[in-house]
């Protein structure tokens, strides 16, 4: 479904990434997985169009994206949830997810706020209720919804799990395994080691901006030496 190759991008002067390539199949759910400043988000920026690529492809579906805009790459199915949440916090969870709605492509059963109600039962009993007055749990989850309802069928998240309390983490794991379930194809950027392994088929492990290893989560826990080389604290 999407395939990065040779992908370099810049901060002014500064090379961020440098060759970094992976794949996300099909109603997978992969994972980057780094130490904070490893190149993560910006990896996830970079596929969505908000960092400009200095060389490689980002192939979605069979079209080259990269260098394209955000909103050519959300239209062409590609959805993103920031690590910043960015809700709108004068807006109630109805009017936040009625800002994300967009039409679902043929076939593809759409996402509505009474499916996400379902799959987000703290939502459903705060529909009038402004972002800017709900935790920071409730705001993930709303983040997530409302970037839902614009039916992508690739989903970008953003260290999901990232200030949750360890309640909230698992509920939010449950979560993502229900979008998965559902057929959505998922890239995580996470750097804790145990959410990433109770959702993630595939782990790609990045330092300095470049790919160090890549394999199956089993795969993944039985390496001892890249755990600690590339992720312990």
């Amino acid at each position: 479904m999407l395939e990065v190759s040779g992908l370099s991008a810049h901060y002014g002067r500064a090379h961020i990434l440098e060759d970094v390539g992976f794949s996300v199949a099909a109603g997978e759910v992969a994972v980057l997985l780094g130490r904070n400043g490893a190149g993560k988000s910006t990896t996830m920026k970079t596929i969505m169009g908000l960092v400009r690529p200095s060389a490689g492809r980002v192939t979605f579906l069979g079209q080259d994206l990269a260098g394209a805009p955000p909103y050519a790459i959300a239209r062409a199915g590609i959805g993103y949830v920031p690590e910043e949440r960015r809700i709108f916090a004068d807006l109630t969870v109805d009017e936040n997810l009625a800002v994300g709605r967009r039409a679902a492509p043929a076939g593809m059963q759409p996402w509505t706020p009474e499916r996400l109600f379902a799959l987000f039962p703290n939502l459903a009993a705060m529909r009038k209720r402004p972002g800017g007055r709900m935790s920071g749990g409730e705001q993930q989850m709303l983040t997530i919804a409302r970037t839902l309802m614009g039916n992508p069928k690739l989903l970008l998240l953003d260290e999901p799990s990232e200030g949750l309390a360890p309640v909230i983490v698992e509920r939010m794991a449950a979560a993502i395994g229900a979008i998965k379930a559902g057929g959505l194809s998922i890239l995580l950027a996470e750097q804790n080691l145990h959410f990433a392994g109770l959702v993630a088929d595939r782990a790609v492990v990045i330092e300095t901006g470049r790919v160090r290893w890549t394999g199956s989560m089993a795969a993944l826990d039985a390496a001892d030496e890249v755990r600690q080389r590339y992720l312990s604290l």
